[in-house]
């Protein structure tokens, strides 16, 4: 009785707020429908204000197994994520592509063979993009607009050449190098921020155990896990 009560009392009080604002609202020539659409929207509007976007990458996969467990979890918390692949491992399982594209997530070029721009291998860089765009394009219907270059070396002319979006980070807890899943984290959740990029490595047992804590700790702190674009132009 007493919890019904309550419930009855918080109703009256939302209600009084909204007929008193209402009433200053209409008084300054206000229609009472957009009196309470504005109060509302106040409300609405600070429920946004109260969600920070942040940006979990992948790169390297996808990998037979551990991709599907990442995915596997991403789901289950409804948390998206920005997946830069190689061309080798898309050739090789193009139906975990599929299904991250399927899901919701952003697929992006991340070379045919891992290779690192230098002075001397620009067109074979080039020609490594080109090969992984037809080959995502073919397992999606949809061309990457986004790249991660490895070891973050790229050639702003790309930028026009090939319409490509270099994406770099934020946060790397190197997680490609460490089995330590707390210490990574612990690295992660430490310097989260809103509209943080944070770097992992789709490959690892401990990095999925990882990202997958990352997510719950974050969520509960009011993040949101969006792609990439969302971060970069929303």
């Amino acid at each position: 009785m007493i919890k019904v009560r309550k419930n009855v009392v918080f109703v009256i009080a939302l209600a009084v707020i909204v007929i008193a604002g209402s009433v200053r609202m209409i008084a300054g020539g206000v229609d009472p429908v957009n009196a309470i659409e504005c109060v509302t929207g106040v409300i609405n509007e600070k429920e946004d204000l109260d969600t920070l976007k942040i940006a979990l990458t992948f790169d390297d996969g996808p990998h037979p197994y551990y991709t599907e467990q990442l995915l596997d979890g991403l789901k289950e918390r409804g948390a998206k994520a920005s997946f830069f692949v190689m061309g080798k491992q898309a050739e090789a399982y193009p139906e975990l592509v599929l299904r991250m594209h399927e899901e919701g997530h952003l697929v992006g070029n991340h070379t045919y063979s891992h290779i690192q721009l230098g002075k001397n291998n620009r067109e074979t860089f080039k020609e490594e993009l080109v090969k992984t765009n037809e080959l995502l394009t073919g397992i999606t219907g949809e061309e990457p607009q986004y790249v991660r270059p490895p070891y973050g070396s790229w050639d702003k002319s790309f930028e026009t050449e090939l319409m490509m979006i270099p994406v770099l980070w934020t946060i790397d807890p190197m997680d490609w190098c460490s089995s330590d899943v707390n210490g990574i984290v612990s690295k992660v959740t430490k310097k989260a921020q809103e509209n943080a990029v944070i770097l992992m490595h789709d490959e690892y047992k401990s990095t999925v155990t990882a990202a997958l804590e990352i997510v719950d700790i974050l969520q509960k702190q009011g993040y949101e896990f969006v792609t990439i674009d969302e971060i970069m132009f929303d």
